[in-house]
């Protein structure tokens, strides 16, 4: 519980991530949080779109807007243990007209706070903060239906060394804020690992990153044996990874991974599907439908299915503001 505590204490001064108010995504943009499209991936059956409940377990300052846009029909329930940072998420669904979002504030221990069922869990960036691991994932396994799906992103033990070891030297030299964090980097030399790092690193670039990188009170990391050690010590099974450059095969996904551990080069966190007994896929014979994931409709040009081309990310680009347009939001 104390490591909750100061968990919670960090995102209260730190929410995260600090995205503009005005930032806003595309619905095409949000096809892997759709729902519908999972369910019928893992399950091989159609879900109806109002039947669906979704929670975001830690959910931070902004995802309740893309997952909100991504299932327009779902029950969306927002969980996480900073006020501040659902304070934001609540804002941001709110200036860009998400209403089936429900927030709420607490543990994703506490068995009694958003008990579900759920269909679907994202937990993106989450456990990994936790003093047990372990105990965050099977209070998630216990809000599933059966069939149900849980996205996980963990940090990768190599991906994150370098983050890591500023970390940790942040933490020898009694760092507490950013104020003091930023005279250190002020301090950084020119070619230094440090430096190197923090010109290379997107989430630097702001108040909340560098407060996420270096300042949080509890972080771990995981060989992708470790995570599947902590996964089978549960009744969930991976389904599919989901990071960069993952093959589509669970297993061989495995195997690669073992062969980057080995090297110290694996150079992404881990992200991964999870089911509760899923009943797999349909066969490709027989009555079997195709259906395009509700997300990507409008992406697909009717009658022949030619398919237009999807960003590789979330959001685009906002134009820069003039004068009298910052003016005007002020």
């Amino acid at each position: 519980m104390m490591s909750s505590n100061k968990v919670r204490d960090h995102y209260e001064l730190h929410p995260y991530p600090r995205y503009p108010l005005l930032a806003s995504v595309r619905r095409c943009d949000t096809y892997a949080m759709n729902l519908q499209a999972l369910w019928a991936r893992f399950n091989g059956e159609f879900l109806e779109a109002v039947k669906g409940r979704i929670l975001i377990a830690g959910s931070g300052s902004f995802a309740p807007y893309p997952m909100a846009l991504s299932n327009p029909s779902a029950k969306v329930t927002a969980l996480d243990l900073s006020a501040e940072n659902l304070k934001r998420a609540r804002l941001h669904c709110l200036i860009h007209g998400r209403r089936n979002v429900n927030f709420i504030q607490g543990d994703i221990l506490d068995q009694a706070i958003a008990p579900g069922p759920f269909n679907f869990i994202d937990s993106f960036g989450v456990i990994h903060h936790l003093d047990d691991p372990l105990s965050g994932l099977r209070s998630l396994e216990r809000r599933l239906v059966p069939g149900g799906i849980i996205r996980l992103m963990v940090y990768g033990r190599y991906a994150r060394q370098e983050a890591e070891s500023i970390r940790r030297a942040v933490k020898l030299l009694g760092i507490t804020d950013l104020d003091g964090l930023k005279k250190l980097i002020a301090k950084a030399r020119p070619g230094g690992r440090m430096r190197e790092y923090l010109e290379n690193s997107w989430e630097a670039r702001s108040d909340s990153g560098l407060a996420d990188l270096f300042l949080n009170p509890c972080v771990r990391t995981y060989r992708i044996d470790a995570f599947l050690e902590m996964v089978d010590r549960t009744r969930l099974k991976p389904l599919l990874f989901a990071h960069r450059d993952a093959l589509p095969d669970p297993s061989a996904e495995i195997e690669r991974l073992r062969r980057l551990d080995r090297r110290r080069e694996t150079p992404t966190n881990i992200v991964c599907y999870l089911g509760l007994d899923a009943a797999g896929p349909a066969p490709p014979e027989g009555k079997t439908m195709l259906r395009i994931n509700p997300s990507l409709v409008k992406t697909v040009s009717l009658p022949h299915l030619r398919p237009v081309r999807v960003a590789g990310r979330l959001g685009a680009d906002n134009p820069l503001l003039d004068r009298a347009e910052r003016h005007f939001l002020r």
